[in-house]
């Protein structure tokens, strides 16, 4: 038990407790299929990053750098630079929202949750700094209550989970609303913090089984409180002028307290709980990427005198980030959805790097993926970029028919099968020039290493998978403009 229980729990984070209120409060019970669809995603793709750690014993930015180049590394790690920040923002604001519940004013909360994060990562133990993250996760069990107080129409929440569909009708703010769950859901940050706590965690290719058997119990249980999120969100506002009005969690949370005031302290509890959970796990993931890219020392294991720019990134990151929450009068609810957004925006290319690592034959050896676990990764990429593709055409072109964008992310699946096929190629291709590789012998999985990378030879980048991901660096350029566009659109509504 360990990086995969605090890697989902923590998935939960501020901006996805916002994210998932938002959701049940402008569209009730309609979205929570995107749950039952997001499930198997996180399991998929954080079984990889699982793999890949254990088997290499190496950094994430590491391994996209030195098998892909420095510009694909910067590439990679600056995109996760710069989320991770307005990440760690949104975490600071479900902190604030969550204490103004109980009048605690944020002049006073941030700063005091800012420091309590910082004395419990720079002890030098990860030890107690893991222990520390599973009391904060003791809490969630104020998600039972939280539901079973609700009283909702299980009947409708069944259906919801099972049913596709959308209150109301797709439109351009639905589809802006899905990619913020997914990027919630299945966020870039949690490939890197995952990786490093795997290898800070000392887990070996001996014990991976149990980290898989951790990765889906921790799934499962995420996806559990995503569903009763939503739920709070819905039956917050059923009946009022307020539903399809979110402002913010504490929006939310009040709207909780005209039902039950103790229903409204379990909301704005596991909002907290959330921030403090979501931010020690976002700014430990910059901070391994950091240490990646810069060659310094960074590890749980190491105290501050041993592994200073390791803590002091990890420092700095917080107190800006608090910092920034301290601005009078920002539009909190907004910018946590538009940062969540962003995530979904950027998801397919930490995961296009994720599939060409996993693989790399003369990285992993047995570990590489079987054939069937290359299809359905495609097929997630496809399906992201299809929707992103979405949001970028109903931006451009506001008055879309609605039937038009459903159609488009009904096909997101058969397009998603089309790169699939189209990834498969380029990537059996990934062998040294001139090297014709045997197959794929996974009973040597037990005495298997990977070897130093400096002896390996280098990653062969053939014209249509260069091509390939120059495209996608270019795409989701275009895509973060328009999704700045279309926040500032929201902005003025």
């Amino acid at each position: 038990m360990g990086p995969g229980l605090i890697v989902m729990i923590g998935d939960n984070d501020a901006g996805g407790v916002a994210t998932y209120a938002q959701a049940g409060q402008n569209y009730g019970y309609s979205l929570l299929w995107t749950m039952t669809l997001l499930l198997p995603v996180l399991i998929v793709i954080q079984e990889m990053v699982v793999r890949l750690a254990a088997v290499t014993q190496i950094g994430h930015a590491v391994l996209v750098t030195q098998r892909f180049g420095r510009f694909w590394g910067w590439f990679s790690s600056g995109d996760l630079f710069v989320l991770n920040f307005l990440t760690l923002v949104t975490e600071f604001i479900g902190v604030a929202l969550a204490l103004e519940y109980f009048h605690i004013s944020r002049t006073v909360s941030v700063p005091i949750s800012a420091a309590a994060l910082i004395a419990i990562t720079v002890t030098g133990s990860f030890r107690r700094w893991e222990r520390a993250m599973f009391a904060f996760l003791v809490i969630n069990v104020l998600l039972v209550p939280l539901l079973w107080l609700s009283h909702p129409d299980y009947r409708q929440v069944a259906r919801g989970i099972l049913v596709p569909g959308v209150q109301g009708g797709v439109s351009s703010d639905a589809v802006l609303l899905i990619i913020a769950i997914i990027g919630t859901t299945v966020a870039p940050w949690q490939l890197f913090f995952q990786h490093g706590n795997v290898i800070d965690k000392r887990i070996t290719p001996r014990f991976l089984n149990y980290e898989r058997a951790d990765n889906i119990v921790g799934s499962i249980i995420t996806q559990l409180g995503t569903v009763v999120f939503m739920v709070a969100g819905a039956i917050a506002v059923a009946g009022t002028p307020l539903a399809g009005k979110f402002t913010d969690a504490l929006g939310v949370a009040c709207a909780l307290s005209a039902h039950s005031h103790f229903l409204a302290t379990c909301f704005a509890v596991l909002l907290l709980d959330a921030g403090i959970v979501g931010a020690a796990a976002v700014t430990l993931s910059s901070s391994y990427a950091f240490g990646d890219m810069f060659g310094v020392h960074h590890s749980l294991h190491r105290r501050f005198s041993e592994a200073k720019p390791f803590y002091i990134t990890y420092t700095l990151l917080v107190i800006l980030a608090a910092a920034l929450v301290l601005i009078p009068h920002a539009a909190l609810g907004l910018i946590t959805m538009a940062v969540q957004a962003l995530a979904g925006v950027l998801l397919p290319a930490a995961c296009a790097f994720l599939l060409l690592l996993c693989n790399d034959r003369p990285l992993l050896g047995p570990w590489v993926n079987p054939r069937w676990l290359n299809i359905l990764s495609s097929i997630i990429i496809g399906g992201l970029l299809v929707l992103s593709c979405t949001l970028m055409i109903t931006t451009i072109f506001p008055a879309t028919d609605t039937t038009t964008v459903l159609a488009g992310i009904s096909f997101a699946l058969i397009i998603g099968s089309a790169v699939g096929f189209t990834t498969l190629r380029l990537t059996s291709r990934s062998s040294p020039a001139g090297a014709k590789l045997p197959p794929v012998d996974r009973s040597q999985r037990p005495v298997w290493r990977t070897p130093p990378l400096a002896t390996l030879p280098p990653y062969r980048w053939s014209p249509s998978l260069r091509l390939a991901m120059v495209v996608l660096r270019g795409y989701l350029i275009v895509c973060v403009a328009l999704l700045v566009i279309k926040v500032v659109q929201l902005s003025h509504t």
